[in-house]
């Protein structure tokens, strides 16, 4: 009973590593929120506190036309009426992210009510945990309409993310198109400050930016590009020594070169190189996964289960009548051998083996009396032994017993 326990006690602990993503996001969006809002009140309070001091000195020595003085002042107070409607909308956003914000905490919060895996309420709670598993995966993949049908379907509005995805991969796509090049610029620009900080350095920026010195090099706008070089490209020589040098020698050379490096510059498969280093820095910068949270959850588990058989030569993933009453590996499976490739091999402190185990002919290894009982129940004739995985026939003398020291 003791055993039956613990394998059924709900550690929410382990729960949370999966789910840091839900908070971390929208944590990520309210700081930037706050900086973007700093920022502009900073600026403007500069603007309006100068002009402010020199309208007062001026009225004050007599030396400003009142007419002139008073349309300073209304422009002022135009100014500060704008920032209130920017603050305002700033505060509507603010809200919207923290109502976001408790529903998640609520959400995770509901683990520590629940004691057991087989407690209702964890069936409940782990399959709004799958939705937007999926709704993450979907968004990813570019299904973003019938992510948008499910967020809706299931009530998921507060526990994803769907609009923050969108963004990032419409400006991904618009790269890997040619035509994004502005769009990122802008959203570069945007999250300048908080880039520098988190990373030290932009290289999305720097890149976007040779790009475009590489499109009016193209065009043979030679002026245009030298102009661009000496304001963007040049200042960052010192970090990006190589790319600039090497982006110098385009002026010698036409789009139609063969020679290294150029080649690779003048390449269309830069804007491969721009979209995905634009969605990695997104990512990044918002402590996204670079891997959807289903494929984590998914590694999670098969982890737990692939040994080298899963991958050997005798593997066989065939899935046919013959194999229907046999529990199938998950890893041998079709649907999730490939993507256990990539992912170590499970380590196991304990042995657990069969009892009284014997190898086929072809490698495999069954547990002698769990094998017959199988057969019995497929209605193999006596003295016959069928793989049940891959079909193959033997008599049964041609089975080898093992033992272990």
């Amino acid at each position: 009973m003791a055993e039956d326990f613990i394998t059924t006690k709900l550690n929410p602990d382990n729960h949370l590593l999966l789910e840091q993503p839900l908070i971390r996001l929208h944590y990520e969006l309210s700081r930037k929120n706050f900086k973007s809002v700093q920022k502009q009140v900073e600026h403007d309070r500069g603007q309006i506190l100068s002009t402010l001091k020199t309208v007062a000195n001026a009225a004050l020595s007599g030396s400003q036309d009142p007419f002139q003085a008073l349309a300073t002042v209304e422009s002022m107070i135009n100014r500060l009426e704008a920032l209130g409607q920017k603050l305002q909308a700033v505060q509507e956003n603010e809200k919207r992210l923290q109502a976001k914000s408790r529903q998640r905490i609520k959400h995770l919060g509901e683990l520590y009510t629940m004691q057991s895996l087989i407690d209702v309420k964890y069936e409940e709670w782990s399959r709004t945990r799958l939705d937007r598993l999926l709704v993450d995966y979907l968004v990813r993949h570019g299904f973003g309409n019938t992510a948008k049908e499910l967020v809706k379907r299931k009530d998921l509005e507060g526990l994803t993310d769907v609009d923050v995805f969108e963004e990032c991969y419409k400006i991904e796509l618009n790269l890997k198109t040619g035509t994004g090049l502005t769009e990122a610029l802008s959203w570069c620009i945007e999250h300048k400050a908080l880039m520098k900080k988190e990373r030290g350095n932009n290289a999305l920026e720097f890149h976007l930016r040779l790009q475009q010195f590489i499109e009016l090099v193209r065009k043979r706008k030679l002026i245009e590009a030298k102009a661009h070089m000496q304001k963007h490209l040049a200042p960052q020589t010192e970090m990006y020594q190589q790319e600039v040098f090497e982006a110098t020698g385009l002026f010698a050379y036409p789009p139609t070169t063969r020679t290294e490096p150029y080649v690779n510059l003048f390449s269309t498969e830069r804007w491969n190189f721009l979209s995905q280093l634009f969605v990695k820095t997104h990512h990044e910068l918002f402590a996204i996964p670079e891997y959807p949270l289903l494929q984590v959850a998914l590694w999670g588990g098969l982890v737990a289960l692939k040994t080298p058989t899963c991958h050997s030569a005798n593997n066989s993933r065939i899935t046919s009548s013959r194999s229907a009453m046999v529990t199938v590996c998950p890893i041998c499976s079709t649907e999730l051998n490939d993507l256990a490739k990539g992912i170590p091999y499970a380590h196991h402190s304990k042995s657990f083996v069969e009892n009284s185990p014997v190898v086929l002919p072809n490698g495999r290894v069954y547990g002698r009396e769990r094998l017959r009982a199988s057969l019995a129940k497929i209605g193999v004739a006596p003295g016959l032994i069928r793989d049940p995985i891959t079909g193959d026939v033997y008599v049964e003398s041609q089975l080898k017993p093992i033992y272990f020291p």
